[in-house]
């Protein structure tokens, strides 16, 4: 995703869960170089938008990074003197506003907006979760109620975006097609590692993928990181609702349970039948 402006970065944080510094100018006397109002967003790797450069825009990022590094919790204000002590001869003054977020969400993304998936968003999106809820459809998400921390996506081809994803993912294969599955599947066990990858289906829908990933030259070892049939065992039920319910326990028991590894946390739930997800 390009980030063009500060408030493109925000969603950006949010969707990939990381802690920024929103600063913002908030009153100018004098000459400055941005007027107020004028924001910017911090990472500890990056920075979006600018509150006009210089060597303030340059104290004012290294003071966002140490307040991200003392987990820094209220706001700070700061009154900057564009003198020849900041290098800039500009003689006016600058209010700046620190605001440090820190995002405990984990980043999600759900592949499919069938039956399931609207069953399930509406629950997860109750939890702290940076969902991102993917479709190849173009009119998949029409008439379908928003949600502060999820963000939809259209993408022709799912996969494409699975190199954009963080590290520490998890990601939830819920679609109305198994090749989209077969390919989402091979995609995110061969070439990245994520935390979690839950797959909708039947037994017989999961043995079968697991016969073609072997006979495609995948390990056991990357072969058994798919949970399939996703679900909790202990939850009956095969209605959109109850799969959905199924999903969110496992979901919930993760998220309890993040530093134990997924696949020995967590029991799939086995279905009879595939649901059109």
């Amino acid at each position: 995703m390009s980030v063009s402006n500060w408030h493109e970065a925000l969603q950006h944080c949010y969707t990939h869960s990381l802690n920024y510094v929103l600063i913002t100018v908030i009153s100018v006397t004098g000459s400055t170089p941005r007027e107020a109002g004028a924001k910017m967003v911090v990472t500890s790797t990056g920075q979006y938008d600018t509150i006009g450069g210089g060597h303030l825009e340059f104290v004012a990022i290294s003071q966002a990074r140490k307040m991200l590094t003392d987990t820094v919790q209220a706001p700070v204000l700061e009154t900057f003197a564009l003198s020849a002590r900041l290098g800039q001869c500009c003689g006016g003054a600058a209010k700046v506003l620190f605001e440090a977020n820190y995002c405990p969400a984990q980043p999600l993304t759900v592949f499919g907006a069938g039956h399931v998936a609207q069953a399930l968003i509406p629950i997860i999106a109750q939890l702290p979760l940076a969902i991102t809820w993917v479709d190849s459809r173009s009119d998949a998400f029409n008439g379908l109620p928003a949600f502060a921390n999820v963000n939809t996506k259209v993408e022709e081809d799912p996969s494409a975006i699975l190199a954009d994803l963080p590290g520490h993912s998890w990601l939830l294969i819920l679609t109305h097609n198994h090749q989209i599955d077969y390919t989402l599947a091979e995609t995110a066990l061969r070439k990245h590692d994520f935390r979690f990858v839950g797959m909708i289906g039947s037994e017989t829908k999961a043995k079968r993928f697991d016969y073609r990933l072997a006979q495609r030259g995948l390990p056991c070892s990357k072969r058994t990181k798919l949970i399939t049939p996703v679900g909790r065992l202990d939850i009956p039920g095969k209605r959109p609702v109850e799969v959905a319910v199924s999903i969110s326990a496992q979901l919930i028991t993760l998220l309890h349970q993040s530093e134990t590894a997924p696949t020995d946390l967590i029991t799939s739930k086995a279905k009879e039948e595939n649901h059109d997800a």
